[in-house]
């Protein structure tokens, strides 16, 4: 489901030296940029619940600390047209209202501007599961949406 959302509403990167870091829901996608004709043999990526490590020919591109645990079994990484590097990891909560600050507990933090952008994603990405009969992928919302914005469970009771 957020595949077809992220497709038709775009992405809300936080941009890094090594590249980019965004998020869904359900999933925080990192694209690191290489040197064009990198090998996959050139890289070493390790993938933990709570810590990532990625070397390109020995040297150490982003390791540390997540912000917030995955799920490592679901974690991914390609190397895509031999230029970028993309690892897909699966959060642990994936409630609207979980939506990372920053990629790494001390680094790599989203400006407050994108960082409020990630938190309104997430809310209209929240809705448009909530209501899959609307189509939220256009919309613009303001007001009450920090934590993944007004809960309405309770209105139909």
């Amino acid at each position: 489901m957020s595949v077809n959302f992220d497709e038709r509403s775009g992405v809300v990167p936080c941009v890094t030296p090594w590249g980019r870091w965004y998020q869904t829901m359900e999933e925080v996608f990192i694209e690191v940029d290489v040197t064009p004709g990198t090998s996959a043999r050139d890289i070493k990526c390790e993938l933990g619940s709570r810590q990532i490590g990625l070397s390109i020919k020995g040297r150490p591109v982003l390791q540390g600390k997540l912000y917030d645990s995955t799920i490592v079994d679901e974690g991914t990484w390609t190397l895509e047209d031999k230029k970028m590097i993309r690892i897909v990891l699966t959060k642990t909560n994936r409630e609207a209202g979980n939506c990372w600050p920053s990629l790494l507990e001390d680094q790599y933090a989203a400006d407050p501007w994108v960082q409020d952008q990630m938190q309104k994603k997430l809310t209209l990405e929240r809705f448009q599961r909530e209501n899959p009969g609307f189509d939220f992928s256009g919309a613009d919302i303001s007001g009450n949406y920090g934590g993944g914005g007004p809960d309405f469970s309770n209105l139909g009771r």
